[in-house]
């Protein structure tokens, strides 16, 4: 966000003076009003220190955690004051870029790692636990999946690339980031075919549309390009969400899904289920129901929202993302039931 600060003084009518500053936002979808009153940081950047100094009375009753929380939204425990950091503008903005770049980065490590997995044996969510209980890399942003959407990663990583290439320097790293994300949902459409073979005819349903839970957002879901994919191969398309169905027929009657009103109407009859957004109401559903109405009781589980040993007990053929697909006994604190 770029604020500016227009200052009139006494005596000086004809006389406005203007300050600039960048005040970039990391707000959650789903979680804004809390990030914006207890945030990690606050990053202020401005041209002139008399702007940066009204910035950073704007944000005393923020920094110093002086205010009433208000109701529904209670400061976290051990919450002090929040860090603020002061920086030229361009600063500011590549703080926007590169925070938002290195997420994007780090998920798609997880999925790098998660496809290495699937290959040697090993269980991705018990390595993604291993590597982020280290204080280097913290365990948030290491989930497995069907990779990201949504308005930022992908918008932050390609303005970043693309300012990159107009001042001579070719960013690796970044245009990688992009790929594998690309990759990564192309792998949910190989995991099915090497289940059904031939996807044309096929009726498949997706669990979840949103590109994260607890919100409608369509923009770059995962879901979307899997949709496309689908029905591009001549296959049945039904999907389920709690919340997204109606701003997905209004914002692409093009795709010819069946909306479900139920995830069990949705398994009817199907050859395949696929888990595309981690809501947590899905950990409710009674797997062995879903499973016994299907035609081939098969669950690509792209978040790896269910514990295997239960999808499979349920007489589903499970695959996740970066898992072993046989039966193995649970390492008690490590198998998660559900994407963080």
């Amino acid at each position: 966000m770029v604020v500016c600060i227009a200052v009139a003084r006494p005596g000086e009518r004809r006389q406005i003076r203007f300050g600039v500053a960048s005040n970039p936002e990391f707000l959650r979808e789903g979680c804004a009003i809390a990030d914006s009153l207890y945030p990690d940081r606050i990053v202020l950047g401005a041209s002139d220190q008399e702007t940066l100094d009204i910035m950073r009375r704007l944000y005393q009753p923020l920094v110093d955690q002086t205010f009433d929380s208000p109701p529904g939204v209670p400061r976290p425990a051990g919450l002090g004051s929040v860090p603020l950091v002061a920086t030229t503008l361009t600063s500011a903005e590549m703080i926007k870029y590169a925070a938002n770049a290195f997420l994007a980065l780090k998920i798609g490590f997880a999925n790098e790692i998660a496809n290495i997995c699937e290959r040697v044996g090993a269980e991705a969510p018990e390595v993604m636990t291993g590597i982020g209980l280290d204080s280097r890399i913290g365990s948030k942003f290491l989930d497995a999946g069907v990779g990201w959407g949504g308005s930022c990663f992908g918008k932050d990583t390609m303005a970043l690339l693309h300012t990159a290439r107009e001042y001579g320097y070719e960013s690796r790293l970044l245009q990688a980031s992009i790929d594998v994300n690309a990759h990564q949902r192309q792998m949910v459409i190989q995991k099915l075919q090497e289940k059904l073979f031939i996807l044309k005819g096929r009726t498949i349903g997706l669990l979840g549309l949103a590109f994260k839970p607890d919100t409608d957002d369509l923009r770059d879901a995962p879901s979307l390009h899997l949709a496309e994919r689908l029905l591009q191969m001549d296959a049945r398309v039904r999907a389920y969400d709690p919340v997204a169905m109606a701003a997905c027929r209004a914002q692409r009657p093009d795709l010819k899904i069946r909306y479900c009103d139920s995830p069990l109407e949705m398994a009817e009859g199907a050859d395949a289920l696929v888990v595309v957004t981690e809501w947590r109401q899905f950990l409710d559903l009674d797997l062995q129901r879903l499973a016994a109405s299907m035609a081939t009781p098969i669950l690509v589980d792209g978040r790896n929202l269910f514990a295997p040993n239960a999808a499979l007990a349920a007489g589903f053929d499970y695959t996740g993302i970066g898992r072993s697909p046989r039966p193995r006994a649970a390492a008690p604190g490590l198998l998660r039931s559900a994407n963080g």
